[in-house]
């Protein structure tokens, strides 16, 4: 189908509607360089231009929700792959990390109060009096 088209036509479509296209026309899975090689070779691009491009259509395929990136650095048609969701771990490991952040938290407040409980704060409200908040102007005429 690729084959029977014209440049014209081929230079149309976006990177991620050719790789689509190829995708389900060869019924296999490739790697980023191997299938923006065939589209290059499809547009009649030079290796500069392969070099200068491969970049931003890596990108692309990244940001296209049509494509997932397997396991084996390769990408596929997503309606190929169906993903399984697993609500029950990810709502116990969330819980656990809640767990984890409150005892922290609790642990940190403790170890406030009882500095302060230990700390006379009388002595440094005394030396605090002869502290004075600087605006920048006052700064830079100093």
């Amino acid at each position: 189908m690729l084959k029977n088209m014209k440049l014209e036509e081929l230079e149309i479509l976006s990177y991620a509607d050719l790789t689509e296209l190829i995708l389900k026309e060869e019924n296999k899975t490739f790697t980023t360089p191997v299938i923006f090689r065939k589209i290059c070779d499809l547009l009649g691009y030079t290796d500069e231009e392969y070099t200068d491009k491969i970049g931003d259509y890596y990108t692309s395929l990244t940001t296209d929700k049509r494509f997932v990136f397997l396991d084996n650095n390769e990408w596929d048609l997503r309606e190929k792959n169906p993903v399984d969701i697993v609500l029950d771990d990810e709502e116990d490991e969330d819980e656990e990390i809640e767990d984890e952040e409150e005892e922290a938290i609790d642990e940190y407040e403790e170890d406030i109060d009882s500095a302060l409980e230990d700390e006379e704060l009388d002595d440094n409200d005394e030396e605090l009096d002869d502290l004075a908040i600087l605006t920048d102007e006052e700064l830079e005429e100093n």
